[in-house]
């Protein structure tokens, strides 16, 4: 029976320091970003609950590819913090290449929302298909 659960102890390793990178990638985020993310979304900022959720996907991404991939729990941190960084470049292209950008998820722009999600989304796919061994 306990041949079963052999790998729990790893699995509760691997979950919390996800849990935690979230923590960590979700208060970067919201600290870079302009506009209140908290405050927006409790509004119901459709195009700010948008923005927000693609880049948490598209941070989920290679955090699970990380945990998938990574040989230690160090390793796994590591790669956690590569996909931080890569979901910030993801921020600031959509800014860069969407005019006011900020400004529009603010106002409820549902485009611009889906434009910063799907940034989010496409960086954190190509970042995840690169964190294989």
């Amino acid at each position: 029976m306990l041949d079963y659960v052999a790998g729990l102890p790893a699995f509760l390793g691997y979950f919390a320091v996800g849990l935690a990178a979230y923590g960590v990638f979700a208060v970067i985020y919201t600290f870079l970003t302009p506009q209140k993310e908290v405050q927006l979304i409790r509004a119901g900022n459709l195009a700010a609950v948008t923005a927000f959720l693609g880049a948490l996907v598209g941070f989920s991404l290679p955090l699970a590819s990380a945990a998938a991939n990574s040989v230690s729990i160090v390793d796994y941190i590591i790669w956690a913090l590569v996909g931080i960084l890569a979901q910030i470049l993801a921020y600031y292209i959509a800014n860069f290449t969407m005019t006011d950008l900020h400004e529009k998820i603010t106002a409820g722009d549902i485009a611009a929302g889906i434009w910063g999600a799907g940034i989010a989304l496409v960086i954190g796919i190509l970042n995840a298909a690169c964190m294989t061994y």
